[in-house]
């Protein structure tokens, strides 16, 4: 292992579906699968010890389903990358999961090379959304929000600086740190700390968060 190595956990009821996630996840190179969940229960206590950089977690488990497990895993230091292992017709699931600060969803009958780029994606900071169904997701994730108004979501951005409401609104539009990085002419690692800086400021707890606040303070 290389300190660049991205180190995942896999929750999920089923064996047969972590066999594939992991066989297809140890032959990537820089990721390592370090532990293994049949619950949400476990996923937490094992993300508390492993330590991993993401978590990947199916909605329905035992004991404690995923949904239960993502404000838990969240709230460990350091905290995993949450990515939800999800099918289709899962929309509000995958709303209260992002709502609760998850960083992505990804559909459980995705390729391989999807599964790597998506694990890598997290890693890097970056949202994970499947293509499938983010439109569907966004749109009830707004539906259901309250409309903005200057004493709602406006006060949330006022101490951001110039460069940050670029950065969000960018974020708004789903991009990738990469792609803010060369529309902005700056480093991706000057993206990722005022991306660290707009959660901070407005109490997002995911980027995920931060874009639906740039959808409703438009």
């Amino acid at each position: 292992m290389t300190p660049s190595t991205v180190r995942v956990l896999l929750a999920d009821d089923e064996e047969m579906i972590r066999r594939g996630v992991e066989m297809i996840l140890s032959h990537a190179e820089g990721i390592e699968v370090v532990a293994e969940a049949a619950n949400g229960e476990q996923a937490v206590e094992l993300a508390a010890l492993h330590r991993p950089d993401v978590a990947l977690v199916d909605i329905r488990m035992p004991v404690l389903d995923g949904l239960a497990a993502v404000p838990r895993l969240v709230a460990l230091d350091p905290a995993p990358q949450v990515v939800m292992l999800t099918t289709f017709g899962d929309d509000q699931n995958v709303v209260r999961a992002l709502r609760d600060g998850a960083t992505g969803f990804l559909l459980k009958d995705e390729g391989p090379q999807e599964l790597i780029s998506a694990v890598r994606a997290a890693a890097s900071g970056d949202a994970v959304l499947s293509p499938g169904v983010t439109g569907s997701v966004i749109r009830r994730m707004l539906s259901g929000a309250t409309p903005s108004s200057p004493s709602t979501a406006h006060p949330r951005l006022a101490s951001l600086t110039d460069r940050e409401r670029e950065v969000l609104a960018m974020l708004g539009q789903g991009l990738a740190n990469a792609d803010i990085a060369r529309s902005l002419g700056i480093g991706v690692g000057t993206v990722k700390t005022h991306v660290g800086a707009i959660l901070e400021k407005t109490g997002s707890t995911s980027r995920v968060q931060a874009a639906l606040l740039a959808h409703q303070a438009t």
